[in-house]
């Protein structure tokens, strides 16, 4: 894949689409498969309330992952991203119904780089909570 967005065509300031990301139950029981991670936090209302969460709970690398979803669609070329990470503010709780949750994400060129990349900052909310602080990707751009 080639990035489809040039160095020259991005100044700091520059928007990146926003999107939306649901979340279901159903959507965690397929990540807890494909990740090995089980945690009943995860899957398990009763389980997640006796140990204090007010319900089950995205998983946050579940949750990060969904996140850089917006710069990588908006690069093209996932594997322009070198560099990413965020700090885990806030659970994604995901009640058990059929809407789920919403992740919401948008981003913007924060600083333009050397070496051709920039660095993007990401905002991704949930029920209004940011659910992750200083979500940073820096990414090469032809």
């Amino acid at each position: 894949m080639t990035a489809k967005i040039s160095y020259a065509d991005v100044e700091a300031g520059t928007e990146l689409p926003a999107q939306t990301f649901p979340v279901t139950r159903a959507t965690l029981v397929r990540y807890a498969g494909a990740s090995g991670d089980f945690n009943p936090i995860h899957w398990n209302e009763r389980f997640a309330k006796e140990v204090g969460l007010p319900d089950v709970i995205a998983h946050g690398m579940f949750t990060m992952a969904e996140a850089i979803r917006v710069v990588t669609d908006w690069v093209g070329d996932p594997g322009a991203v070198v560099e990413y990470g965020v700090r885990f503010t806030r659970p994604v709780v995901v009640p058990d119904d059929d809407k789920g949750a919403l992740i919401e994400v948008s981003g913007k060129v924060a600083a333009k780089l050397d070496d051709h990349t920039v660095r993007v900052d990401l905002t991704a909310t949930s029920d209004g909570q940011k659910v992750l602080g200083m979500a940073r990707a820096v990414v090469r751009l032809p």
